[in-house]
């Protein structure tokens, strides 16, 4: 849930990032409704305001939902829209762009590589 230091921040951010490239990416990891069990699911898109992902079952816009990426721990989202088995949420707090950059440069391909091949795929 957004508070109210973060929320001007945020939004703004947000609106920011709806002109930026949203990166397609292909990531295994694990959705859970706050208070429920989690499922697995795909990224399919990353920003650093929010994500989009796999979710056959309905989310209703404003549902607390929890994010577990491989090797981060979970991430809190609220629920934006769903829309034919497909989620979209935004973070509850903006993803760091080191986080983010380093995330879509291991699974942008749709391949999850290693942090060594990760690394030599990094511009010098």
């Amino acid at each position: 849930m957004l508070t109210r230091d973060t929320a001007d921040t945020y939004l703004i951010t947000a609106q920011e990032d709806r002109c930026a490239e949203r990166a397609a990416v292909t990531i295994p990891a694990t959705l859970r409704q706050a208070g429920g069990r989690g499922f697995a699911s795909t990224v399919l898109d990353l920003s650093l305001a929010g994500f989009s992902a796999a979710c056959p079952d309905r989310m209703l816009p404003g549902t607390v939902v929890w994010l577990t990426l491989p090797s981060l721990e979970a991430l809190q989202a609220e629920v934006i829209w769903w829309d034919r088995a497909q989620v979209g949420c935004a973070f509850d707090r903006l993803l760091s762009p080191i986080v983010h950059d380093n995330i879509v440069l291991r699974y942008r391909s749709g391949v999850a590589v290693t942090a060594r091949q990760a690394l030599r795929r990094m511009p010098c």
